[in-house]
């Protein structure tokens, strides 16, 4: 009775670890753990469509991240998504002409805030705006064209091979070669 004891308090504490580790896992997946809501500075943007772009989703530039995003919301004046991006204090160096773009990580990732910076000497400050931005590129809208583009070059093809003489449809006979002697 008492080895049996022993044997449950140690599957508890292999399952309390285990737990433990999985929180951590989740923060560290989650990107919640190095998340630092007063840090750095807010800067705006502008987009048409966000897509679907997430608070705490990344900010970076080459590849590196810069900071993150704080807050989406709906500008009412403008029609259109305005993001706050929260940039780590020690990017303080960036042109005030710097561009944003939404991209998605891989084809069918998370998205994430692209900036490239610009040539200007000026840099960004707490609450400045960023005016050049690009939409994110919707997967559903990309493959609508892609099939609307093709079925338009199907009717176009379609229309103009067979010949047609007097509202009647002809075969164009296909060149025959020479018999060899």
């Amino acid at each position: 009775m008492r080895q049996s004891k022993m044997i449950e308090l140690w599957v508890g504490v292999f399952v309390a670890l285990g737990l433990v580790a999985l929180f951590f896992l989740s923060m560290q997946v989650s990107n919640l753990a190095d998340y630092s809501a007063d840090e750095g500075y807010v800067v705006k943007a502008y987009f048409d469509n966000v897509g679907s772009l997430k608070v705490r989703a990344p900010v970076t530039m080459s590849g590196v991240r810069v900071g993150r995003v704080s807050q989406i919301t709906f500008d009412k004046q403008k029609f259109q998504a305005l993001v706050e991006l929260r940039i780590d204090p020690k990017f303080d160096n960036l042109p005030e002409d710097t561009s944003a773009t939404i991209l998605t990580a891989g084809l069918l990732g998370e998205q994430y805030i692209s900036l490239s910076p610009g040539g200007s000497d000026l840099t960004l400050q707490q609450g400045s705006v960023i005016d050049l931005t690009q939409s994110a590129i919707v997967f559903e809208q990309m493959v609508s064209k892609f099939l609307y583009s093709k079925a338009e070059g199907e009717k176009k093809a379609s229309s103009s091979s067979p010949v047609e003489k007097n509202g009647s449809n002809a075969v164009q006979a296909e060149p025959v070669a020479p018999a060899a002697p």
